[in-house]
C-alpha cells in the first residue's frame, strides 16, 4: 500500500531537525480536519489535533513537502494528492465513532474504527493493544467479524453476552462485512482515545 509510504515519510523527520512529536494517527486527523472545509487556520488545526501550533507549523511543513497540502493567507487546503490519499484511507479505514465505556473496553472514553479486509491479520489484539498504548491510549479491544457475527480473536465464549447493546450499536454504525476488523481505542478523554484507534488500525494495515 504506497499510501502507508507516504503517512511515513510524512512523520520522519527533515535533516537535520528533530524527529516529529506527531504520528501517522495525526497526519490523518490533520487530513479530515482540512478536507471537511475548504481552508483551515493552524489555530484551529491546532485544536482539532491536540497540539502546540509549534508541532502543527511542523506537521504543515511535512504535508507541503509530501505535496499534500497548500497554503495561502485564506488557511491550508487540501491538494489534488491530498485529497486522493484522505480517499485511500477511508477505503481502508472509516471515520470512527465513540461508544460508551461497557464489558468490552478498558476506559471512561472509547472510540471505534472499521479497518476494512483485515480480520485475518489479527492475532490475538495484542498488537493492536500495544499500538493503542503507545499512542497514549489506555489499551484497545479488537474485533472481527467473520462468519457473520462480531467475535474476539482467541475467545471461544460470546463476548457480548453482557454487551449486546454495544453490538447493535457497531454493528449500526459501522456495518461490518466478512472479514473486517474493529478497533475500540479507550482513554481518559476522548481525542487519545480516538488516536489509539486510529494508530491501531494503521499499524494493523501495515501486517
Amino acid at each position: 500500500m504506497r499510501f502507508l509510504n507516504v503517512l511515513d515519510r510524512v512523520t520522519s523527520k527533515i535533516a537535520p531537525g528533530r524527529t516529529p512529536s506527531f504520528t501517522e494517527a495525526h497526519v490523518l486527523k490533520a487530513l479530515e480536519t482540512i478536507g471537511k472545509h475548504r481552508f483551515v487556520g493552524r489555530i484551529r488545526l491546532s485544536k482539532e489535533l491536540g497540539s502546540g501550533e509549534g508541532t502543527t507549523r511542523t506537521l504543515v511543513k511535512h504535508l507541503k513537502r509530501e505535496k499534500l497540502v497548500e497554503v495561502s493567507r485564506k488557511g491550508i487546503m487540501l491538494s489534488e494528492s491530498g485529497k486522493e490519499l484522505l480517499s485511500k484511507l477511508r477505503s481502508h479505514i472509516s471515520e470512527g465513532v465513540e461508544i460508551p465505556p461497557g464489558a468490552l473496553t478498558v476506559g471512561p472514553h472509547n472510540f471505534a474504527v472499521l479497518v476494512r479486509n483485515r480480520g485475518h491479520a489479527v492475532k490475538y489484539g495484542l498488537e493492536q493493544r500495544d499500538a493503542a498504548i503507545r499512542a497514549g491510549a489506555s489499551g484497545a479491544t479488537t474485533l472481527v467479524y467473520f462468519q457473520n457475527r462480531l467475535t474476539m480473536p482467541g475467545v471461544e465464549e460470546d463476548v457480548f453476552k453482557e454487551a449486546s447493546l454495544i453490538r447493535k450499536f457497531l454493528m449500526s454504525k459501522l456495518s461490518p462485512e466478512e472479514n473486517d476488523a474493529i478497533i475500540i481505542g479507550s482513554a481518559k478523554d476522548k481525542r487519545t482515545a480516538e488516536f489509539g484507534a486510529r494508530m491501531s488500525a494503521i499499524e494493523l494495515l501495515k501486517k
